[in-house]
């Protein structure tokens, strides 16, 4: 399966680069979501909670929240076990208005078992700043199961950790005047010279005037005045609908657990011969010159032919034309039945003997 997937992953990088939607290319500078935080309790579980011997921040959050609400408890008048203290995390997104709602994260930070059927109380939530933005409370909706008998427990997933859908509401707005931004720029996900300059040449293309300029290979800049349109937003939103074909590095990224390997198409390989066992891979170079007729018009051109043997002992020897193409120089190997964690071995040793040219990623 892992080298039929292989293959298949191999086929697919032959294919041509497509348009893109400048959208999915960058971050619009200032748009962006916040992280929060905050720190409660959950309650109703089915004794699977902590147990506060071990856990003493919930008792004392559970005695804090009894006292807010008028019980006067002590620490030695209760030891509950369908309570657990809670990690709440949620994403703020841009432009997000008070009132709205947001989903959330709970994860148990003590030693409860599993936080099915809980439901979490009010908890407020902050930012980095330290200002309270959301306010969540819900049931939760984990995601494991847990059974457990006298002599045996069953876990199934990770029942201490869920989400609540919708479980915060945005008690407070972050302030972004995108309205008052006299420039706005585009900063790339992946940065590239050559992408970055295909979106300033699309964008000005669009608007018929330079409105973009390419500041370096991760950023262009957007002259919001100049696009003559009503606000900021009008510009944004015109400019993210705009096709661009994005320009990628050569790339080889390996999976040394799972044995998988995907590389982009423009990966390619120099003069190279490896020996692993009984295996033996050979890359050649013959460039042949040609010349125009006596006294004919034209230019001498040097034409690149590549060959790639992979011999393995008791099959002979596989001829693979245009050995520079890494992804057929692996079809090769895979042909021969050259395993994933084999094929991943002779990588490394191609790359480091400076004949792969891509960047070398293994995980």
């Amino acid at each position: 399966m892992i080298r039929f997937l292989i293959a298949f992953i191999f086929m697919a990088t032959a294919t041509f680069a497509e348009a893109i939607r400048i959208k999915d290319l960058v971050e619009f500078d200032g748009v962006r979501g916040n992280d929060l935080v905050g720190y409660g309790l959950v309650v109703g579980l089915n004794g699977t909670g902590d147990g506060i011997r071990n856990a003493p921040f919930t008792e004392e959050i559970m005695a804090n929240l009894l006292e807010r609400l008028g019980a006067n408890v002590t620490g030695e008048e209760f030891r509950p076990k369908n309570v657990a203290a809670v990690f709440v995390t949620a994403a703020l997104p841009p432009f997000a208005r008070a009132g709205g709602r947001i989903d959330v994260t709970v994860s148990a930070i003590g030693d409860a078992k599993s936080l099915l059927g809980g439901t979490l109380i009010m908890t407020p939530m902050n930012g980095a700043d330290g200002e309270i933005y959301a306010v969540a409370q819900g049931t939760i909706i984990a995601g494991g199961i847990s059974a457990e008998g006298d002599a045996a427990r069953v876990v199934q997933g990770v029942p201490t950790a869920g989400v609540i859908p919708s479980g915060a509401r945005v008690e407070r707005e972050v302030e972004f005047d995108l309205a008052g931004l006299p420039v706005v720029r585009l900063a790339l996900k992946s940065a590239d010279f050559t992408t970055a300059e295909r979106i300033e040449i699309a964008i000005n293309a669009e608007f018929g005037s330079r409105i973009a300029l390419m500041q370096d290979a991760g950023t262009v800049a957007v002259d919001i005045a100049a696009a003559d349109m009503r606000s900021a937003a009008h510009v944004l939103s015109r400019i993210e609908g705009i096709l661009v074909e994005p320009e990628t590095r050569a790339r080889v990224v390996v999976d040394q657990r799972s044995g998988t390997i995907v590389m982009g198409a423009d990966v390619r390989i120099s003069r190279v011969a490896v020996a692993q066992g009984n295996l033996t891979l050979r890359v050649e170079e013959s460039p042949l010159v040609i010349q125009p007729n006596p006294f004919a018009e034209g230019e001498t051109v040097v034409v690149p032919r590549s060959n790639a043997g992979i011999g393995k002992s008791g099959t002979g020897l596989a001829e693979v034309q245009g050995g520079t193409d890494l992804a057929e120089v692996v079809a090769g190997l895979n042909a021969l039945g050259v395993a994933p964690h084999d094929m991943i071995d002779i990588l490394k040793s191609i790359n480091a003997a400076g004949a792969l040219h891509a960047e070398f990623l293994v995980n």
